[in-house]
């Protein structure tokens, strides 16, 4: 085990630069928000999960690092930024002395966590897998297409409508189903739940997938009916 801590990756300036800039591309190019805020709330559910699955607290915090740094890869490219964040996050990560058994987890947790190539090859990639694709919130819209949402002209790019239209967004593991719970309420005057199914179907599919890598299941809550 390294001492290279979840705590020490938030704190690193490298880190926080590449997450800055490739927002700011992504920004450019018209995508939702990939801040510091995604990365954050990604690393608590990864950690969330994997705790309520019984896995031991430094694997635990491995999903944390990977889910804090999956997105780096944007700041060369939207295209395989995932294998680029993962070569990227090598460098790194083996520059601050971690063993190679750790590196190796988190790289191949962010090489598989973008749905066109994702695969959960390992407890922490499904993690990241569920906590990246579960993260649906207003929030993550920019402000300029809210701006347009406000004056209640809704001709944006679907993923920004689907995303504004999720007015709350809970992700939760039910010991008592033993799942874990995507609950999301969506205001159907902005999208239709089949809007939702038309841009997330495949990624709920792979949350199912990476759930059960975990031997637990996924659930899909919308609009208090459970869908799947």
């Amino acid at each position: 085990m390294s001492n290279v801590t979840y705590k020490y990756i938030k704190q690193n300036k490298d880190v926080q630069t590449y997450i800055a800039h490739a927002d700011s591309a992504l920004f450019k190019i018209g995508y939702t928000e990939h801040s510091t805020a995604h990365a954050e709330i990604c690393a608590r559910t990864a950690h969330m999960i994997l705790q309520n699955c019984g896995f031991d607290e430094r694997t635990c915090e491995l999903a944390q690092i990977a889910a804090y740094m999956h997105d780096i890869g944007n700041v060369v490219n939207r295209q395989d930024h995932a294998q680029s964040g993962a070569v990227m996050a090598f460098r790194l990560l083996d520059c601050m002395g971690m063993p190679a058994e750790e590196i190796a987890v988190i790289v191949s947790a962010i090489g598989n966590h973008d749905e066109r190539t994702a695969r959960p090859v390992n407890p922490v990639s499904a993690a990241v897998i569920l906590a990246d694709k579960c993260d649906v919130r207003r929030s993550r819209v920019r402000q300029g297409v809210i701006d347009e949402a406000m004056s209640g002209v809704y001709t944006q790019d679907i993923h920004d409508r689907v995303n504004y239209a999720c007015v709350k967004s809970v992700v939760s593991y039910c010991d008592q189903r033993g799942a874990i719970v995507l609950d999301l309420t969506i205001d159907e005057k902005i999208s239709s739940i089949m809007e939702y199914f038309e841009i997330f179907l495949n990624r709920m599919v792979l949350c199912r997938k990476s759930a059960e890598t975990l031997g637990t299941r996924f659930e899909l809550v919308m609009n208090n009916s459970r869908i799947l």
